[in-house]
């Protein structure tokens, strides 16, 4: 009878717990059952893509808020932009921080970075730097000159592939490896000076270097976004390598720095020793700060970062954009003439023209919008317990901002999966970010004409399943357009 009695009164405590804590305390966002203790961790290992399966339960669930419980962590879906302005925007403070997961540390060497680093001291003193020498107007301006050289450089090389290639495949480009070397060239550029590792390749291309450079980013930038089972359970890290994921980062990262690093190290004691002593790149200004001193660590870890930034967005945004306008020869057409009206045909488009380029401005922002290079913004870290859209989110909660759920929302979107630069209206301020975009999608669609191989009347738009990619390269003939002069010799 008495354990009876005590039975009793331990259930109607718990019930008027549930009950009180019900009334005062809002639900969380809608979102599978959770088992005990793991959670949904085995609905994820068995639903990959891990992105696709969030998305498959928010259009199930008809939501646009979803919360997963993984191990103990409480991952927060968003895809409508409202609420994703209530956590970025109106509630900064609590939400700004980064979560602590195997990827970010690693690419950072333990979070000496910026964009992966949680919100304390030192992240601030390195967004701080960032800002102010790294990413300024007088900065952008001082490399506008490298800018061009690059450029020139992808101008020569494809005209050059035009002059001497012969046979069925005389023309034919291969845009993605165009794009992404260009990128990884001028992110190069930028940071060391110089454009390849080694010689490069007799075409004048990039040589192995360059190209085992350029893979090892792409490894790093999927791997980033991944999911990965120790970010739920992290005393697993110490333990196994349950999915795989830490060993293909490590190699991954090893490929990268062992190309960037010796470089670093150099540079680093020809200042040392003043053999150098004027600023050439943006590797001089990261050293030489004054009011910031780095440590070697700290400059290896944030030129990782740059260079991964760099690499990140602007070949798959081209390559996408480029795919579109060729299948709807009315946009490419049009983007055409906007370029001969704006710059003409007796000069190459320059950076001081984009302010008048709104409407390929508007093309590479569709592209980017209809084809993220990610499916969620990196994750954010909840600092304390909060309420968003009516919902609870508690302490330690992982944030996703859905690029795909934004980007390709009918509530935002009219016939959102449809490639149509039309929608927008042209703002003339362009972005630093978006400046190698902008500027490669002008000179190639200025200096060439583009069409599909023989027997071809549309490009597969498929993408990858695993990732936003393109399922298959895409593949162009180039054909000059322009007088033989203006295109830069070798």
């Amino acid at each position: 009878m008495i354990i009876f009695f005590l039975f009793f009164i331990y259930f109607l405590s718990l019930s008027l717990k549930k009950f009180t804590g019900s009334k005062l305390k809002p639900s969380l966002p809608p979102g599978p059952t959770p088992l005990p203790y793991i959670g949904s961790i085995i609905s994820m290992l068995q639903n990959k893509p891990t992105f696709r399966w969030i998305h498959g339960m928010m259009d199930q669930m008809n939501t646009k808020i979803l919360c997963i419980r993984l191990g103990n962590v409480h991952v927060i879906a968003v895809s409508d932009p409202g609420i994703a302005v209530e956590f970025m925007k109106d509630k900064d403070a609590i939400f700004s921080s980064r979560p602590d997961t195997m990827s970010g540390y690693l690419t950072s060497s333990g979070y000496l970075d910026t964009m992966l680093a949680p919100m304390d001291d030192h992240w601030k003193k390195m967004r701080k730097m960032l800002s102010r020498e790294i990413l300024s107007v007088a900065t952008h301006k001082w490399l506008q000159k490298k800018r061009t050289e690059e450029d020139e450089n992808i101008l020569r090389y494809i005209n050059n592939q035009c002059n001497s290639n012969h046979g069925p495949t005389k023309n034919l480009m291969n845009v993605r490896i165009l794009v992404q070397q260009y990128t990884t060239n001028m992110v190069r550029k930028l940071i060391f000076g110089s454009r390849y590792f080694g010689k490069g390749s007799q075409d004048g291309g990039p040589g192995k270097e360059e190209i085992e450079h350029a893979d090892a980013l792409w490894t790093i930038l999927v791997y980033v976004h991944a999911f990965c089972v120790t970010d739920y359970f992290p005393w697993l890290r110490w333990i196994t390598d349950f999915d795989g994921h830490e060993k293909i980062m490590r190699n991954a990262i090893v490929t990268a720095r062992k190309y960037q690093d010796p470089l670093i190290d150099e540079r680093i004691q020809q200042w040392k020793d003043g053999v150098r002593t004027q600023q050439d790149d943006l590797l001089d200004v990261l050293i030489t700060l004054e009011n910031t001193r780095l440590t070697a660590d700290e400059i290896k870890a944030q030129i990782l970062d740059l260079i991964v930034a760099g690499f990140d967005n602007v070949s798959n945004n081209i390559e996408w954009a480029m795919a579109e306008m060729i299948n709807k020869p009315r946009i490419f057409d049009k983007a055409i003439r906007e370029l001969d009206f704006v710059v003409g045909k007796d000069r190459w488009v320059q950076e001081y023209d984009l302010q008048n380029l709104n409407y390929i401005k508007s093309c590479a922002k569709e592209a980017f919008r209809l084809h993220p290079v990610a499916p969620f913004n990196p994750p954010h870290l909840t600092t304390a317990d909060s309420t968003v859209a009516g919902y609870f989110i508690p302490k330690g909660s992982h944030v996703l901002v859905s690029r795909l759920g934004l980007g390709r929302n009918p509530d935002v979107w009219d016939d959102p999966l449809t490639f149509n630069p039309d929608r927008r209206r042209g703002c003339p301020a362009v972005l630093l970010g978006s400046t190698m975009t902008t500027m490669l999608l002008a000179r190639l669609i200025q200096g060439f004409t583009w069409e599909l191989p023989l027997n071809e009347s549309r490009d597969n738009l498929k993408e990858n399943f695993h990732d936003f990619s393109k399922a298959k390269p895409l593949l162009a003939l180039a054909k000059p357009r322009i007088a033989n002069n203006l295109y830069p010799s070798s």
